[in-house]
């Protein structure tokens, strides 16, 4: 079960899978594994794994997949979805399939759950077919796979096995305030998609606080926000592997999607004022630098939200510097501690 509140902020991980210019997807989960072995020796808390569809720059299309594979070359690390898109599935597959990871690996696997497809709108009607609009579902299919992990349904004609009675955390994921709305009433843990939606972070969070609704899972809110980090030695080398981060961005607004490439000098060349904009905007969570100026900007972060938990997404090019990233967030926040402003007087 998830703690009913934290008395520091614990740190996670949110892996894309990202292919990198000049790799495949099987490069790519080979790194995925190893930085999940690097991250867990840090003290990192959870690995999450996202569902996306029809990208070239992303391999993360199968999450339970890859959730049996990171899990088994690990030993401590809660490994998770973030998310499984549940519209894009039937509950009883996902209540089937996460039982299966819960069986394999007790005590290690959390359900993140999302709304939104994952993918553009025709490749959304493809996986979906006849369900396009199952979002409107949403609601109903979390609580038909709360029904499907009890115990009490047992002597139902339709069971998750394996799945049933099994203590597997249902997390909500949302990048607006209905995503607040629903975590509050279901009495579930939150995680905020910042790392692309700032805009709505703290009115959302603000909702999830004033509207939540202690239940079994959870007895007081609990707020996790995703941010993009990128650490490296000094500030300069953070600001010119983030231009990898930028590009990533930039082509996701100007739907021109592209493996991720190698950081550049200067973005001058690559985009012009309207785009910069717009980027920047989508990234005003994003924390780069050396080890003082992240410890500085968390600080600050961590005083405004109250969150309980930090998950870091870091498209990097190198899988070297990524992982060397994650290493110097890990020091900086393990500093940070025993600093009151990262303590948490309440969560409400």
């Amino acid at each position: 079960m998830l703690p009913d509140a934290a008395s520091s902020i614990a740190f996670s991980v949110l892996d894309l899978a990202p292919i990198a210019a000049g790799s495949t997807p099987a490069d790519t989960f080979r790194n995925s594994l190893a930085l999940a072995q690097q991250v867990e020796k840090f003290g990192y808390t959870r690995f999450w794994l996202s569902e996306h569809h029809n990208m070239v720059s992303v391999a993360s299309a199968a999450p339970t997949v890859l959730m049996g594979y990171i899990a088994g070359g690990t030993t401590s690390l809660r490994i998770g979805s973030g998310g499984i898109m549940l519209p894009n599935h039937a509950p009883l597959v996902v209540a089937e399939q996460i039982g299966t990871l819960a069986s394999l690996y007790p005590g290690r696997i959390d359900l993140g759950l999302g709304r939104a497809p994952g993918t553009d709108q025709l490749t959304a009607q493809a996986i979906r077919g006849t369900r396009f609009a199952a979002g409107q579902d949403f609601p109903r299919d979390i609580q038909q796979l709360q029904t499907y992990f009890s115990s009490t349904n047992s002597t139902s004609a339709v069971r998750a096995i394996p799945g049933e009675g099994l203590d597997i955390p249902i997390w909500i994921l949302g990048s607006s305030t209905d995503s607040a709305y629903l975590a509050a009433a279901l009495g579930l843990p939150y995680a905020f998609a910042s790392h692309f939606a700032p805009g709505q972070l703290l009115p959302a969070l603000e909702l999830y606080r004033h509207h939540f609704r202690p239940s079994a899972t959870l007895a007081e809110p609990y707020v996790l926000a995703c941010v993009n980090v990128v650490a490296a030695d000094t500030d300069a080398e953070a600001q010119w592997l983030a231009t990898s981060l930028q590009q990533f961005m930039l082509g996701v607004i100007s739907g021109k999607p592209a493996p991720l490439q190698p950081p550049v000098e200067s973005m001058d060349a690559l985009w012009g004022p309207t785009q910069q904009q717009a980027v920047g905007q989508m990234l005003a969570y994003s924390f780069v630098g050396g080890k003082a100026t992240l410890q500085h900007d968390l600080q600050q972060f961590a005083a405004r939200t109250r969150i309980n938990e930090i998950m870091a997404v870091s498209n990097i090019y190198s899988h070297e510097a990524r992982v060397h990233s994650y290493q110097l967030l890990a020091e900086a926040l393990q500093e940070l501690q025993q600093q009151p402003l990262l303590h948490h007087q309440s969560v409400r």
